[in-house]
């Protein structure tokens, strides 16, 4: 066990294993926060659209020659998740629609662009590590880490200074509305942040995965816990928890970061919805 341990604390000594925590648990913590108020807002499908649309912005930076891509893809998936939440309220393509029209052509365009303008010489790993994460996690710069914390410090104070806001709008948006509450406003803000968040997660667990690292999390905790605060709270530490074993794991056994992680999400399902079904059949009993 304590070579085990000394195992660990060796690869620490490497700048991007560091890189790869940090940025690691901002992602899980912010996916966390916002992922149970995505679930009970039946907006999961959001995180779905947008991830695809963030891969076919990345062809197209890759395509174009921007060395941070997150300068393209950060403000059209913004506008995307713009456009989505409009046709989930009032336009004529409902949310489900637009989210299928989004998704299918944003992958369909993507891998299009990277097939007529290949920027490396193996196609496929690259839309292999754009799709799951693969090891891109762990060739961060400094740059994007800096990156990573200030969009994520953004979405913390977000997340604390609105968050009586955000629980009336999750709950019951008329009432907030009757009082006086802008809804529209909170949740086009809802809609960006998520939108950030998913352009963050590209790199820890592609675009594929990204809407279980928001989703997984938030329904687990969901099992057990029933008031809003608890679940946002045992969710954040059950997708810290996750992630921080998924990348040690992915290091220690070679494996890509972003299933890994995943992965781990899973099997804490299945273990709270397991827990969950106990406590409910104890609830009966008693």
């Amino acid at each position: 066990m304590g070579e085990f341990f000394e195992t660990i604390i060796s690869y620490f000594e490497f700048p991007f294993v560091r890189y790869a925590f940090i940025v690691g648990i901002l992602i899980a913590l912010c996916s966390s926060l916002l992922g149970v108020t995505l679930v009970l807002k039946r907006f999961s499908f959001i995180g779905d659209g947008l991830s695809h649309m963030a891969f076919c912005t990345m062809a197209v930076a890759a395509v174009v020659g921007l060395t941070n891509n997150m300068i393209l893809s950060l403000p059209i998936t913004i506008f995307a998740a713009i456009i989505l939440l409009r046709s989930s309220t009032n336009a004529k393509i409902k949310g489900d629609a637009a989210v299928a029209m989004l998704a299918v052509g944003s992958l369909a365009i993507g891998y299009l662009l990277m097939n007529l303008f290949p920027t490396s010489s193996n196609i496929s790993a690259d839309v292999c590590t754009t799709l799951f994460g693969s090891t891109s996690i762990l060739t961060l710069s400094l740059a994007d880490v800096i990156t990573c914390i200030v969009l994520s410090i953004i979405t913390i104070l977000f997340f604390v200074f609105f968050y009586n806001k955000i629980f009336a709008v999750t709950f019951d948006e008329s009432f907030a509305r009757g009082t006086g509450v802008k809804t529209n406003l909170y949740n086009l803000l809802i809609a960006v942040i998520t939108a950030i968040i998913i352009v963050l997660a590209m790199n820890l667990v592609g675009s594929l995965l990204i809407s279980a690292l928001i989703i997984f999390p938030a329904l687990s905790a969901m099992r057990i816990f029933k008031s809003f605060k608890s679940v946002t709270i045992c969710s954040a530490i059950l997708s810290v928890s996750c992630t921080a074993l998924g990348i040690l794991t992915s290091i220690l056994a070679g494996t890509p970061v972003g299933p890994t992680i995943v992965a781990a999400d899973i099997v804490v399902f299945l273990a709270f919805l397991l827990v969950g079904f106990i406590l409910s059949r104890i609830r009966k009993a008693a």
